[in-house]
C-alpha cells in the first residue's frame, strides 16, 4: 500500500503510525500479528511465551491503571491495591520494549476522575456520570480535561521519539461496566470526540493509532475518529478457532475499510484457521495472568504450535516500523 492509500485518523500522524497501519493492511488475511497482555514489573507473561515456544510476541500490551490521576488510595481493599502497586512503573518496560522495536499496545482501566472507592473505573465503584463528563463547564467535565491533559503528558515522551502507540482507550464500550459507557452510545462517543480532538489539535500526539474498541455501530465515533476497530472475547476454555463470527460481527461498524483486530481475548485463536478461512484479523493480544500463564484456558502444546506457525506473526518477523 502506497502512502497515498494510508488514511490515518490524525492527519497529522507521524510516518511511523502510517508504517503501522501499511503493515497491519500487509497482513490481513495473509498472517496474525501475536500479542500478549502484561500488567506488571514482572512481565511473567512475557518470559512464559519465551521459554514454552522460544518466540516472543511482536506486540506486547501494557496497562496504564496506575497513572489514574484520581485513585482514592483512603477507600479501597486489598485487591485494588495489589493491582495498583504491582502496575507501578511498568512504562519502562514499554520504553525497553521500545527499544527493541516491538509494537506496543496501551490499556488504560481509567480509575474515575472524580470521585469513586476501590477500582472506580467499575461503574459500581463511582457515581462519575459520563454524561456530564462530556458537558462543558461541569465539575465532572473539569477533572476529565485534567484527567486527559495528564495522560498526555505521560504520553508526550513517546511522541516525542516518534514510538508508534495502538491507542485503545474506552474499550469495551459496548458494556455499561466500566464509567465510561455506562451512559449508552452518545455519552461514549462525545468523550471519545474530546479525547481525540484534545490529544490531536492541543497537545499534538501524532504518534498515536486509534483504535476504538466494542461490538455495537451505536458505540462508534465516526471512521474520521478511528483508525483500527477491534473487540474484546473470552470464548470457552479450549474453543481455539478462528473467531469467524465474531469478526463478522465487526464488519458492520465502519463505513470505510478499517484495520480488525482482537483487542483481548482469553482462549488463543487459531491463526492458521483464520488465513484458510479468509477471516481478517490483523492481530490479536492474549490477556494477562490466568489466561497465559496456565493451562487452563490454552495448553503451553497449542501456545508453541501457535507461535511456530508461518501464519503467525512474532517479535523476531516484524519488519523495523519505527
Amino acid at each position: 500500500m502506497s502512502d497515498n492509500n494510508i488514511k490515518c485518523a490524525n492527519k497529522n500522524s507521524q510516518d511511523c503510525v502510517k508504517n503501522v497501519m501499511r503493515y497491519l493492511d500487509e497482513v490481513t488475511y495473509n498472517r496474525v500479528i501475536t500479542g500478549q497482555h502484561t500488567q506488571t514489573m514482572a512481565m511473567e507473561e512475557l518470559h512464559l511465551i519465551k521459554q514454552k515456544t522460544g518466540k516472543e510476541p511482536a506486540l506486547l500490551g501494557f496497562e496504564l491503571l496506575s497513572y489514574s490521576p484520581n485513585i482514592n488510595y483512603s477507600d479501597t481493599d486489598e485487591e485494588c491495591m495489589t493491582e495498583v502497586e504491582q502496575n507501578y512503573g511498568t512504562l519502562k518496560r514499554a520504553w525497553e520494549w521500545a527499544e527493541k522495536k516491538g509494537l506496543i499496545t496501551f490499556t488504560w482501566h481509567w480509575f474515575s476522575p472524580l470521585g469513586g472507592r476501590s477500582k472506580s473505573f467499575f461503574t459500581c465503584n463511582t457515581d462519575f456520570d459520563a454524561e456530564k463528563a462530556g458537558t462543558s463547564g461541569t465539575a465532572e467535565n473539569t477533572a476529565f480535561l485534567s484527567d486527559l491533559d495528564t495522560m498526555a503528558g505521560i504520553l508526550r515522551p513517546f511522541c516525542d521519539k516518534h514510538i508508534p502507540i495502538l491507542w485503545r482507550p474506552f474499550h469495551e464500550s459496548e458494556g455499561t461496566w466500566f464509567w465510561w459507557s455506562a451512559k449508552g452510545g452518545e455519552a461514549v462517543i462525545r468523550l471519545w470526540k474530546i479525547m481525540f480532538e484534545r490529544f490531536t489539535e492541543v497537545h499534538h500526539l501524532d504518534n498515536l493509532i486509534w483504535v476504538w474498541n466494542g461490538t455495537k455501530k451505536e458505540c462508534y465515533p465516526g471512521d474520521e475518529y478511528v483508525d483500527v476497530i477491534s473487540r474484546d472475547m473470552y470464548p470457552e476454555k479450549h474453543d481455539h478457532s478462528s473467531r469467524a463470527e465474531e469478526y463478522e460481527g465487526m464488519l458492520h461498524i465502519a463505513d470505510e475499510k478499517k484495520p480488525v483486530i482482537i483487542g483481548e481475548i482469553g482462549t488463543l485463536p487459531d491463526v492458521d484457521a483464520a488465513v484458510d478461512e479468509h477471516i481478517g484479523w490483523a492481530s490479536f493480544m492474549t490477556w494477562s495472568k490466568v489466561f497465559c500463564l496456565t493451562e487452563e484456558f490454552t495448553t503451553f502444546d497449542h501456545l508453541k504450535r501457535l507461535y511456530n506457525s508461518p501464519r503467525a506473526v512474532t517479535k523476531d518477523d516484524l519488519p523495523e516500523l519505527y
